[in-house]
């Protein structure tokens, strides 16, 4: 423990002076919660490459102060190796935000069971839906796509390989793109998923971009529905990069299933 931060934490974070808070939730000027409405209180966390010493401290302090924290405190300080040092930083936030004016990007549908799905496709559907999924590019990680794919599923949730009405293909990871596409063209796939792990300087935004535009060179794009996942991957972006939906970290094989075979139906409908 740094004793800077611990000499500041007796009149900063945890000082024990009264502080008069207006306790009214605003939903138009909300701030981070610690134990009392309105107080601002958040910890951060980051790593500086220098050597663990006063000078360092002081950086960390003043970068603390120009993310707009107020009264932030050195709580924990250590050396990483040489030359790198990593701090908990406590702190009140001076910003707020108006709640009410975001808007909502996650997908919001009412998720239906397994045997309702495949009941859904029966009557709505009338046939086997062919859903092709794949760790694309060079990510080595299987844990997502087999999560939503594989018949074990992931945490008592069944994964689509289980499910009645559904013919599905696990290319598995390290799959090219162009591979992909081949492979769903000669299968005539009506759902693509695609899983995406690593992300180290956007390397999923480049592979994802990839795979829509060879999708449109070979003129399916849209016949297919694209779906994209993983813990960076949310539906806003998956949308940015243009993709029909994007699922994050915790997402079960049943709320994706539930999302494709609506949009199924619904393209059905127009084309009718």
């Amino acid at each position: 423990m740094n004793w800077e931060g611990m000499h500041k934490m007796g009149g900063g974070l945890y000082s024990t002076d009264p502080k008069d808070y207006d306790k009214t939730l605003d939903l138009t000027q909300i701030m981070p919660y610690g134990d009392t409405m309105n107080d601002g209180k958040v910890q951060v966390s980051f790593t500086l490459p220098v050597k663990n010493d006063t000078k360092a401290s002081k950086a960390a302090m003043l970068f603390s102060k120009k993310m707009g924290l107020k009264d932030p405190s050195i709580v924990y300080q250590e050396e990483l190796f040489e030359s790198f040092t990593f701090f908990i930083i406590y702190g009140t936030l001076i910003h707020s935000i108006d709640y009410t004016a975001l808007k909502s990007e996650s997908i919001d549908t009412e998720v239906m069971p397994m045997d309702e799905i495949n009941k859904f496709i029966k009557k709505k559907i009338k046939h086997k839906v062919i859903v092709l999924g794949a760790t694309t590019g060079t990510d080595a990680h299987t844990v997502g796509i087999d999560a939503i794919m594989n018949m074990k599923g992931f945490a008592g949730h069944y994964g689509l390989e289980r499910y009645e009405m559904l013919e599905t293909h696990n290319m598995g990871s390290q799959v090219l793109n162009e591979d992909f596409v081949k492979k769903a063209i000669e299968l005539k796939a009506e759902v693509l998923l695609v899983s995406q792990t690593v992300t180290q300087k956007k390397i999923h935004v480049l592979n994802l971009t990839n795979l829509v535009e060879l999708l449109e060179a070979e003129n399916i794009r849209d016949d297919v529905i694209l779906i994209c996942g993983g813990p960076r991957i949310s539906n806003e972006l998956a949308k940015e990069l243009g993709y029909d939906a994007g699922f994050g970290p915790g997402t079960f094989a049943e709320k994706v299933a539930t999302f494709f075979v609506k949009e199924l139906v619904k393209r059905k409908k127009k084309d009718d």
